[in-house]
């Protein structure tokens, strides 16, 4: 028993040690915690994980979209948001078809521009509109950002969310504001 002891804290010290670990620890925390905020449910929030799965494994799949395309799939209650860039209708379209056969999808919004793929600075300068979106929502009172998914293409911000009308125009407010948006959509379901 007396070595137990010792033999615990080390183990536990190990674990904290591995990068890894700490991180899944750390994940899993915040998810339960988002979890607590989300107004889908459990199952829900599962079925939009599989269904942007099942969207990127057939774009991978399909060789013409997966070389010439740069496409996003986003899933929020069942309702699938592409965003990116086709260099041509057909493929836009075979996209579109692609989101319309995977199982659970009630609705597909279709935001997919006919263009050459978006360059690397577009995407970061897209990433760091988003996270400015984001941190305002964290320090901003009445929006919880655990509700909404924010999503930046080309410097159009679509928003997602099952919330309230406070919450919308609140969160519409922040991003309609926030620099280096261009437009902004509103996916939102009311609560």
């Amino acid at each position: 028993m007396d070595t137990l002891k010792p033999c615990l804290i080390l183990l536990l010290i190990a674990l904290g040690l591995l990068p890894g670990c700490a991180v899944t620890v750390g994940a899993g925390a915040a998810t339960g915690a988002a979890m607590v905020y989300d107004r889908r449910t459990t199952g829900t929030v599962i079925d939009d994980q599989l269904i942007e799965f099942k969207f990127l494994d057939g774009l991978r799949k399909d060789e013409g979209l997966w070389k010439q395309t740069h496409l996003n799939a986003t899933s929020y209650n069942n309702v699938l948001l592409l965003t990116g860039e086709a260099p041509d209708a057909t493929l836009k379209q075979r996209a579109v078809d692609l989101a319309k056969r995977i199982e659970k999808v009630r609705q597909v919004s279709n935001e997919i521009v006919v263009a050459a793929p978006s360059s690397m600075l577009s995407r970061s300068s897209d990433s760091w509109v988003t996270a400015k979106i984001k941190s305002t929502m964290l320090t901003t009172e009445g929006v919880n950002p655990a509700r909404f998914k924010v999503v930046t293409e080309n410097g159009t911000v679509y928003l997602l969310g099952i919330v309230t009308r406070q919450e919308a125009d609140a969160a519409t407010e922040i991003a309609r504001t926030t620099g280096g948006v261009q437009r902004v959509v509103r996916l939102f379901e009311y609560h």
